[in-house]
């Protein structure tokens, strides 16, 4: 199959399945980035949608233990950035309905947090097709080391992601049951 193909079977199945309840265990992901000595102080995630796993809960707690959270705001160009956000902050929907943080405040992540349409084992991954984690994760280590950990459901996981130059290999995925390092 191709990247197209994968996608769309992979999306429709994420939908079928998708159980608000099925999360990543805010604590326990707190633990591995202690244990693995990765807590750092900037962390970019994501607000959900499209039946992605949830990372709204591990934002809250990580930003309760002093972390700065920040959300991508798509610019021109098939770019974004991340800016400052906080759960109390104000969002505006953007033009592909994704709330996205009003703030102006941009903040380069020493973690980034990347929603999963499917994964391997060998820790690539498969997004929407813009290529815009790719461009930012890119831009980003021009400047800093950033930690890649992807978030998906484990049933989002495939033998192999067909990959070209373009695409960035994880450092981890988690998943509700699973670490792939």
């Amino acid at each position: 199959m191709n990247k197209s193909q994968i996608r769309n079977k992979i999306i429709k199945l994420r939908k079928k399945k998708f159980d608000k309840d099925l999360k990543i265990n805010s604590v326990k992901f707190i633990s591995f980035l202690k244990r693995g000595q990765l807590n750092l102080g900037n962390i970019g995630g994501y607000y959900p949608s499209n039946y992605e796993i949830d990372d709204l809960d591990i934002l809250d707690l990580l930003e309760k233990k002093n972390f700065k959270v920040s959300l991508p705001i798509i610019k021109k160009d098939r770019q974004m950035n991340f800016y400052r956000w906080s759960r109390n902050d104000p969002l505006k929907i953007s033009k592909f309905g994704i709330p996205e943080p009003i703030s102006s405040n941009i903040l380069y992540p020493d973690i980034l947090l990347i929603p999963l349409v499917a994964y391997d084992s060998q820790l690539n991954r498969l997004g929407y097709g813009g290529g815009y984690y790719d461009r930012y994760i890119e831009k980003c280590e021009k400047i800093k080391k950033v930690i890649k950990i992807g978030l998906a459901f484990s049933f989002q996981k495939i033998s192999k992601i067909p990959t070209n130059q373009y695409d960035k290999r994880l450092d981890f995925i988690i998943t509700e049951k699973e670490i792939l390092r």
